[in-house]
Order: structure tokens, then C-alpha cells, then sequence
């Protein structure tokens, strides 16, 4: 493992890193955050070159600016020879930056972009069948049963347009519970997703797994719960951090945290799955 990513020393005490098979992937969400578990930041071309070399999983960027982002990641595994298929719910995907990537590279922007499929959904319905039935449509070549050799899936803004106003309350839950387990579904099937959310909320404030903000209301209570859902389902979870040398990404998530934490996570979990057993499966 990257020395990078190793968990830090803490009070002069180095804890052990949790054993991968003994603790499961979906037990490492966080609900309380401890800075000191944090690690230290890396560059957006470090996490990508591990991101591409590891098994593929589901892997989540929240933060700023997690659009143009996105974007730039799409260009970048494009450049690996990487199929890409991005689905996005914030109509923030911006094919200029792909161009502008490919001509640093010295690489002619068509040669990109057509390896990069774009689908756009402007409601929660449109974007839960673009996670399930059109996904799994795209994924596959025209009329060709089999799937595409190498494809990689961005998801931008999955909690966006489950965050209209206009969709009754009684809906927005479950048919997001159902947009995951399709997810799921595939993901399990070796396709890898990466999962690009800017916060849901108006003022800067931490990712809502971390917050011990009190809710405003049914709404903000959806909101919570939503993006809680999301950094649970994901394997793997980096906050994005803007400085005057780029995009700095920190491990909020992962199998660098250290054994205690996860214990942690097991138990909260098991709370989470008493109160919500519509979202376990």
C-alpha cells in the first residue's frame, strides 16, 4: 500500500490496519468524523492512477466543484482507453474540459470523446431509469449481447434531481433504495462506478456523515438521509479540496482506516439497518 494512504500516527500509537476479509466493504461507513483518521492529501492524478490500477468498485468524490471534476475524469481514463458511460443528474458535465485535457496531452480531442458515452436526466425517474434499464442498454454494444471490454461508469450528481421539491417525500426514498440496488447490480458484475456529488446543502458545511448539524425539517431530514445512503454505499470515499496547486483529494473512506474505526462502523450499521430496514438488503 502507498505510504500515503497508511493511517497516521496517533498519540505516539501506530493502530493496526484492519484485515480486508475480515472486515467487509459495507461496514466502513463513516457517521462520525475523527480528523485524526484522516489522511494525508493527495493530488487527483494520484487517487486516479490507484483508482485505475485497483479493483474496481464504487468510488465517491464529494465536494467542490465535483462537476468540472468529473469531467476531467472522464477525459483522463478516456486517455487509458477506457470506455466511459457518464450519467448525469447535474447537467454539469462539461465536454470542453475533456478537449482542453486531450490537447495538454497532446491527443486530438475527437480521439476522446467518442469513447465517452453521455446520458442526461433532468428528474428523479429519468435518472433511476438511467441507473437501471438504460444503463444496462448502454453498457452493451448495439445488438451485441456482450458487455464493452473495459467500461467505466461516472455517475455525476446521483443525488441531484432526488432532491426536487416537487416529488412527493413518500417517493424520494424508496425510489432512490431502488436506483442503488440496480447499481449494485451491476457493480457487482465487475463494471466500476465513480460517483461525483457536490453538498446538497446552501452553506459549506460537512459531508452529512460527518455533521452533527441538527436537521431543519422532512426536507433536510431527506437531504441527510440521502447523501448518508450514498457514502454508505460507496467502497471508497475522497473529499475534494481546492488549492492554488489543484484539486486536493483526502480518504474520508477506505481500507485505510484503522481497525478501531471500523468496529465503529459495524455498529452503526446495525443501528442504521434497525431504523431503515427498506434500505438493506
Amino acid at each position: 500500500m502507498d505510504s500515503k494512504l497508511q493511517t497516521p500516527v496517533r498519540n505516539g500509537f501506530k493502530p493496526c490496519l484492519p484485515d480486508r476479509q475480515a472486515f467487509p466493504t459495507e461496514f466502513r461507513t463513516l457517521w462520525e468524523r475523527d480528523p485524526e483518521l484522516t489522511t494525508l492529501p493527495l493530488s487527483l492524478d494520484e487517487v486516479l492512477s490507484q483508482v485505475h490500477s485497483d479493483t474496481p468498485r464504487k468510488v465517491l468524490f464529494w465536494g467542490e466543484n465535483a462537476g468540472e471534476i468529473s469531467s476531467y475524469v472522464a477525459g483522463w481514463m478516456a486517455g487509458k482507453g477506457v470506455e466511459v458511460i457518464v450519467l448525469d443528474g447535474a447537467n454539469r458535465f462539461n465536454a470542453y474540459t475533456v478537449s482542453s485535457f486531450a490537447r495538454r496531452m497532446l491527443i486530438p480531442p475527437e480521439e476522446l470523446l467518442k469513447s465517452i458515452r453521455i446520458a442526461r436526466a433532468f428528474t428523479c425517474y429519468q435518472m433511476a431509469t438511467l441507473m437501471g434499464e438504460q444503463l444496462a442498454s448502454l453498457l452493451r454494444r448495439e445488438g451485441k449481447p456482450e458487455l464493452l471490454q473495459k467500461p467505466w461508469v461516472i455517475l455525476l450528481g446521483p443525488l441531484t434531481t432526488f432532491l426536487d421539491e416537487d416529488v412527493p417525500e413518500r417517493e424520494v426514498r424508496p425510489l432512490f433504495e431502488r436506483s442503488l440496488r440496480k447499481v449494485e447490480g451491476i457493480a457487482s458484475g465487475g463494471v466500476p462506478f465513480l460517483l461525483f456529488q457536490s453538498s446538497v446543502f446552501s452553506e459549506r458545511s460537512l459531508f452529512p456523515p460527518f455533521s452533527k448539524r441538527r436537521t431543519g425539517g422532512l426536507r433536510d431530514s431527506t437531504r441527510v438521509y440521502l447523501t448518508r445512503r450514498l457514502f454508505q454505499f460507496s467502497n471508497e470515499a475522497w473529499r475534494i479540496e481546492l488549492d492554488e496547486e489543484g484539486p486536493q483529494m483526502i480518504l474520508e473512506k477506505g481500507f485505510g482506516l484503522n481497525i478501531i474505526e471500523n468496529c465503529k462502523l459495524q455498529n452503526e450499521k446495525y443501528k442504521f439497518g434497525k431504523e431503515n430496514p427498506a434500505a438493506c438488503w
